[in-house]
């Protein structure tokens, strides 16, 4: 429990799996938004499996400031942040991802609203991606700008529910909510897929707290993300982000559901174009790459983001159809079996 009587206990909770380039950047990141705030937060880290420098420097972080460090097998970014919401104390808890640098000023705010607002039970991080120099961060980032426009069009302090929950922007990259809910979405929590580390691991649980409470946002409460740097690291990216996208809205109704069936459409009828007409697939391709970086620039992206969407689109559509055919084939597989 905090020792204020009006400040809440935040526990906030970091899984990490090879990332000694960054957690370093990013526990240290939230120590100084913390002391900046002048709110003392418990911080664990799970360590899922890593076979880099990162449990050498997690040790450094445990000397350094009293972090809590959680050992365990690869299971998955699920399993690693039960495990550390298990551990944790806090009455709030916050999830944050290794390769997130929190801003400066963000927990001050989000102490304030605590404090003020205790009746708004969960917060969503306004997450800014670092595209500058990387453009498959760009990329991405140019994607969310077209389905989150509603809000980046004019971020705001704002709050969504079910109804709204494939239009606002959400993960659980950067995400605080109370206890209780979030320990309800986590016992709740049930995949399509038998392999728990292939699931929606964030989409699912979101929408179960959603269900029962509005996620607010606010540009105050940000955080920067910092992407996958390599082709192969984005097509990797894409590949996995296909198959969890299966998991995340097969069996939801809404927009992003249609979405899926959609790709799927096209991508049947792509590679039925391919073999047939090779020459005028591909001139479909290069039409298509241009209109949607022309989209995603009238939805608000920079013009490096949309250079990353024209160039990188069709190895990101092979990587996240691959996925999606992918998660279909898990669904299906764990469907039958359970029957």
């Amino acid at each position: 429990m905090s020792a204020h009587p009006l400040l809440p206990s935040l526990s906030v909770v970091i899984p990490v799996c090879n990332e000694q380039e960054w957690i370093e950047r990013s526990v240290g990141a939230l120590i100084a938004s913390a002391e900046a705030a002048r709110w003392p937060v418990e911080v664990l880290v799970v360590d899922d499996g890593s076979t880099d420098g990162t449990p050498e420097k997690l040790a450094r972080l445990h000397e350094e400031h009293g972090i809590t460090v959680l050992t365990q097998p690869n299971g998955g970014r699920f399993e690693a942040r039960r495990a550390g919401m298990a551990k944790a104390s806090g009455d709030w808890l916050m999830l944050l991802d290794s390769r997130v640098i929190v801003d400066a000023g963000s927990l001050a705010f989000l102490r304030e609203q605590l404090v003020e607002h205790p009746e708004r039970a969960v917060w969503n991080g306004h997450i800014h991606v670092a595209s500058e120099r990387n453009p498959y961060a760009g990329f991405m980032s140019g994607l969310v700008a077209v389905g989150w426009r509603r809000y980046f069009a004019d971020p705001k302090l704002t709050s969504f529910g079910i109804e709204e929950f494939d239009v606002y922007p959400k993960g659980t990259t950067f995400f605080c909510a109370r206890r209780d809910l979030l320990e309800g979405a986590a016992a709740a929590f049930a995949s399509l897929f038998d392999d728990v580390r292939l699931a929606s691991d964030d989409t699912r649980m979101l929408r179960w707290i959603a269900e029962r409470s509005r996620i607010f946002l606010a540009p105050q409460f940000s955080a920067i993300y910092h992407g996958r740097d390599s082709f192969q690291k984005f097509y990797a990216q894409s590949f996995f982000r296909g198959t969890t996208y299966v998991d995340s809205y097969l069996n939801s109704p809404g927009p992003a559901r249609n979405a899926l069936f959609c790709s799927l459409a096209v991508g049947v009828i792509g590679a039925g174009l391919a073999v047939k007409m090779p020459k005028t697939t591909a001139s479909l391709g290069v039409a298509g790459s241009v209109a949607a970086a022309a989209v995603v620039k009238k939805c608000g992206a920079t013009n490096a983001e949309a250079r990353a969407v024209s160039t990188l689109l069709p190895v990101f559509a092979a990587g996240f159809g691959s996925g999606v055919f992918r998660g279909l084939y898990l669904a299906l597989r764990a469907r039958l079996r359970r029957r």
